[in-house]
């Protein structure tokens, strides 16, 4: 079964608990679809008046807030063969390379890595569980986290709602039609601060500045 198709056969309460659960095991280190469960249920939301976007907003924000901090404490603990136990559970998203791409963005962004860290993946799953390794000064961490999930998380939500709804409004004859462009014109949204955050993360990796320690 397709992401909305299930997503509009369970009640508002569990969509709210799902987008938050989903998103905080993601942000605390976890590879799952944050992403694309944040952004059918608010597109979900846009066409179906018993899901609360603002509600909605909050528990993904909140989410990743939550699961960001949890895997700061967790990496703040369990150090480096954190990341080596990862690295064997989940190879494609924890391996050597990317845990090295990941430590060249924290040594030259330190806190901005987590806040932009956001809207990559990658990045994404990296950023509670590296700074704790890292030892980022948590008032450091915490400031990006919540700026961050914020931004990504409220933000997400409010795009693809109204494009939703001015979509459907302008296209009511042709809601099928209406529901592509929404599509289209949310991920192309997110696709383009993606394309900044690479862009950035990609100058980092390519340049040989002097490491800047994560607890400065």
């Amino acid at each position: 079964m397709h992401v909305q198709e299930w997503l509009e056969s369970v009640p508002p309460i569990s969509i709210y608990l799902l987008v938050g659960l989903v998103i905080g095991l993601e942000s605390l280190g976890i590879p799952l679809p944050g992403e694309i469960i944040l952004v059918s249920s608010a597109l979900l939301a846009s066409q179906h008046g018993e899901i609360d976007p603002f509600v909605l907003g909050a528990c993904a924000t909140a989410g990743a807030i939550i699961g960001d901090s949890i895997g700061y404490a967790i990496g703040r603990k369990g150090g480096r063969p954190l990341l080596a136990w990862l690295g064997g559970k989940f190879p494609k998203h924890f391996s050597e390379g990317h845990i090295a791409t990941a430590e060249r963005s924290f040594e030259k962004w330190g806190m901005w890595a987590v806040f932009f860290g956001r809207f990559v993946a990658l990045l994404r799953i990296f950023a509670g569980p590296l700074a704790g390794v890292l030892r980022m000064p948590y008032w450091k961490f915490l400031t990006a986290n919540v700026l961050g999930g914020i931004l990504w998380a409220g933000g997400t939500t409010a795009v693809i709602y109204y494009v939703g709804v001015v979509a459907e409004a302008w296209l009511k004859r042709f809601s099928w039609l209406g529901l592509v462009v929404a599509v289209l014109f949310g991920v192309g949204s997110m696709l383009i601060l993606k394309r900044k955050a690479k862009k950035t993360q990609a100058q980092a990796s390519a340049t040989d500045p002097e490491p800047v320690s994560a607890a400065e």
